[in-house]
C-alpha cells in the first residue's frame, strides 16, 4: 500500500491478475500485455501471476507498507 500517491501497473508482455482491497472488498482486474491500471493511494494491492507475466510498476514509494499474509 502506498499512501503518498498512486502507482501505476503496466503489464508489457503476458498475462497478470492485479487484486485490489476496495472498501473491504477484494477486486480482480486481469491484465494483458498492452494493458495498465492503477493502484490508487491508501488501496491494499497485490498482482496475482498464473503462467508468467513482465511488468512495468511506476511507484510513489514514500511511505510504503506492506502487510504479512
Amino acid at each position: 500500500m502506498h499512501p503518498e500517491g498512486s502507482e501505476l501497473v503496466v503489464c508489457t508482455d503476458g498475462a497478470m491478475t492485479l487484486v485490489q482491497e476496495i472498501g473491504g472488498e477484494e477486486v480482480r482486474t486481469e491484465l494483458r500485455a498492452g494493458e495498465y491500471a492503477i493502484n490508487d493511494a491508501g488501496v491494499w494491492h497485490t498482482a496475482d501471476v498464473r503462467k508468467r507475466a513482465t511488468a512495468l510498476f511506476v511507484t510513489a514509494g514514500m511511505g510504503m507498507q506492506i502487510r504479512a499474509g
